[in-house]
């Protein structure tokens, strides 16, 4: 009787044993979840104008190296000139690390899965996109702001993350039905004179 029981207790401790050491099976009609994509801290938002025909060198420039709460972020910006067209690039940077993150680096990488808008209101400026993303939609990164005549209003510029490129409007820069997830916006002074 030792004999069996002993027999038999070998053989329930081997199937718990290789009943603990299988592979979970993987569904095929689940789908697995996607990896998070990790939201990186923006603490400067950076936008280098420079006219077209080189003399003048601007900034728009936002900086929260707290992020959050805590010291008020910094806002400066440049006046920029009548009847003058600049080539614009954006720099997206986490600084409150040594050295500062490249963030745009990243959102060109990713183009297809972002988007800047220009929502400019009371100064006369325009802009258009001069970049774009493997399928032709724009990035904005890289753009052509026009101004005009002499005004004063805001630009706020935001940078949407997994936008609908390909809704009405948005690849011209409107806003309203693009969708995504909003990683950061700016509403910066804009003046003409």
């Amino acid at each position: 009787m030792t004999r069996n029981t002993a027999f038999l207790s070998a053989a329930l401790l081997a199937a718990l044993f290789l009943n603990a050491c299988k592979k979970d099976k993987v569904d095929p009609s689940t789908p697995s979840t996607p990896p998070v994509n990790e939201e990186e801290l923006i603490t400067t938002l950076r936008l280098h104008l420079r006219s077209t025909g080189g003399t003048q060198d601007l900034e728009l420039l936002f900086r929260d190296i707290d992020g959050d709460g805590g010291t008020a972020p910094v806002i400066e910006a440049d006046a920029l000139s009548t009847d003058t067209v600049y080539n614009v690039e954006i720099a997206v940077l986490n600084e409150s690390v040594t050295p500062p993150d490249v963030i745009t680096e990243e959102i060109e990488e990713e183009g297809d899965a972002h988007q800047f808008f220009f929502q400019v209101t009371g100064a006369d400026v325009s802009t258009a996109y001069t970049d774009a993303d493997a399928n032709g939609q724009p990035i904005g990164i890289n753009s052509t702001w026009t101004a005009g005549a002499a005004s004063t209003g805001n630009v706020t510029v935001t940078l949407r993350h997994q936008p609908v490129k390909d809704a009405a409007g948005v690849s011209s820069g409107d806003i309203t039905n693009a969708g995504g997830e909003t990683d950061i916006e700016v509403t910066f002074p804009l003046t003409v004179q």
